[in-house]
């Protein structure tokens, strides 16, 4: 007899999962029986929310949803800020938990574990909750989430199932997925109508956010037919090659950008909120003159804050083949696209604050040295300086909880994450040393599962951005000056490589050298000379 929870592991292999990130416990043990007869790996965090944060680095470098099996009660309390960062970023996240007994539910008896409502906790960062009663219901609540996750916003789902569940008979419940929906394509009228407001502009200007990164390949053709320069937004980045002429620059706080979307004739939005953390450090809201053309999967985000003249519903793939097929073969290219977009990068650097030359040079050594690396950030100065200026080598190689829901502690797991889903690749993270005690205990995570991830620490023994921020708006600095340990022992009493970079030519060998290992890495830079340029 194969029990229900038999029957979850055989259907999620089938749907195409290959890690499950989670902490057994006695109300989960049940999930685990029939993952060794299948070829999904497990992999132990040493919190629930590090397993979130994994899941969602799996997810953003594999562009498949991240799994986790979840305890009931504190499990789940523990997961909800690292499905937060999900929900915010738009990342698929598949949480699996357990709960009390079918009997139990809601009756406040002083169970183990015992929540009066899962469902009502998680409500605020899932796309849907699912309590599964019988085991009949289980292939269709898996279905619903992944046709989720193939043809529309993607964002967590979670499914909890009652211990009696889990443990009930599964025999002659259907092991085959069930056949997904794909993403919609584009109403044919709005297309034809935005590709005639295309042709007809002559200061075209392209935004692309985190929806865009499927079309990359349609992005940069329509942006070369059309001359038009492009922002991105932070989890656009890579959509553009380097230093590609039309690169406008990013942070649509910074004046000249706004000026730019302001004044041209059309703007054409793909796959972007224009959230405020798009615009570090002080969000303004924004104007458009001209016609404000918003293509995006979500149709609520269409009407959500200011109103644009043509939204288009649609997969952004979709949306932009057919939008290059209607543009007329006779239309103009912008002939200055590239010339604004010179003007709009070159006038960015004089309005980065001060800290921005110093990681500019940093992140030059990292890619200098590991030029194809998925760099994972956290909330942290080298973060938000590379923000403003960082091209990576291809899309979803630059991503960090700076974004959305901007979180502390996300970068460490969601590298271990990122590498699992990309095993031949360079991963560094980048960390303050505030963050990186959120979930310090995460080396041993990534000793475990063999993931030599490269641990990039900018060591100023405080959070430096809050102190930064407080002394800017006149207020004495308090509780953000801290106590940091040796954090080259700690990692070293973990099994990982350690050093403390001197400069940064050593840092330059010490990445050199973390890139041969088959176990993490821990570099130390220190917020004093010769990293920081005066």
């Amino acid at each position: 007899m194969a029990t229900c929870g038999e029957v979850l592991v055989r259907l999620l292999e089938a749907y195409g999962v290959d890690t499950v990130f989670g902490i057994p416990g006695v109300h989960t043990v049940e999930l685990y029986r029939g993952l060794p007869a299948t070829r999904i790996r497990h992999v132990t965090p040493r919190h629930e929310q590090g397993a979130g944060f994994m899941a969602d680095g799996y997810a953003r470098v594999s562009g498949k949803p991240g799994v986790c099996f979840i305890i009931t009660g504190p499990g789940m309390t523990n997961i909800l800020t690292a499905m937060g960062q999900a929900y915010g970023d738009s990342v698929p996240m598949l949480v699996i938990s357990s709960v009390n007994r079918t009997e139990q539910l809601a009756m406040g008896q002083g169970r183990l574990h015992e929540l009066r409502s899962q469902q009502a906790v998680v409500a605020g960062v899932a796309a849907f909750s699912h309590t599964v009663l019988h085991p009949n219901q289980l292939p269709e609540v898996l279905a619903r989430a992944f046709a989720l996750f193939a043809s529309t916003r993607p964002r967590p789902v979670h499914i909890e199932i009652p211990i009696d569940v889990i443990t009930a008979p599964g025999d002659g419940l259907p092991l085959e997925p069930r056949p997904l929906p794909g993403p919609p394509g584009p109403d044919p009228a709005a297309i034809a109508r935005a590709a005639e407001l295309l042709a007809g502009a002559t200061t075209p200007l392209l935004v692309i956010g985190g929806g865009a990164v499927p079309a990359a390949k349609e992005v940069l053709a329509l942006a070369e037919r059309l001359g038009a320069p492009v922002i991105n937004t932070v989890n656009a980045k890579g959509v553009l090659p380097p230093g590609h002429a039309l690169h406008a620059g990013e942070n649509m706080a910074w004046p000249p950008l706004r000026e730019a979307l302001r004044t041209a004739d059309a703007v054409l939005a793909i796959g972007t909120e224009f959230g405020e953390t798009e615009m570090y450090p002080g969000p303004l809201p924004l104007r458009f003159d001209g016609k404000l053309i918003r293509i995006d999967i979500d149709p609520e985000q269409l009407v959500r804050g200011f109103s644009c003249d043509l939204p288009i519903v649609s997969d952004s793939r979709q949306a932009l083949r057919a939008l290059l097929d209607a543009l007329p073969a006779s239309a103009l290219r912008s002939s200055d696209g590239v010339s604004r977009a010179r003007a709009l990068r070159e006038a960015l650097p004089a309005l980065w604050w001060p800290a921005v030359r110093t990681h500019q040079r940093l992140l030059g050594v990292v890619q200098e040295a590991l030029p194809e690396a998925i760099l994972v950030g956290d909330s942290t100065q080298p973060v938000y300086a590379g923000n403003q200026f960082f091209q990576p080598a291809a899309p979803r190689s630059w991503f960090n909880s700076s974004t959305g829901y901007g979180t502390l502690g996300y970068a460490l797991p969601a590298a271990v994450g990122a590498k699992l889903a990309a095993p031949d690749r360079p991963v560094v993270v980048l960390v303050g040393d505030g963050g990186l005690q959120y979930t310090l205990p995460e080396l041993a995570a990534a000793v475990e599962a063999a993931t030599p991830v490269i641990v990039l620490v900018w060591n100023n023994r405080a959070y430096g951005e809050i102190r930064t921020y407080m002394q800017d708006n006149g207020i004495a600095p308090i509780g953000v000056d801290l106590y940091t340990p040796d954090l080259l022992a700690i990692a070293r009493g973990y099994g990982c490589a350690a050093d403390r970079a001197r400069d940064h030519g050593h840092l330059a060998e010490l990445l050199a050298a973390a890139r041969g290992r088959e176990r993490p890495s821990l570099i130390e830079g220190m917020e004093e000379p010769p990293f920081v340029l005066e």
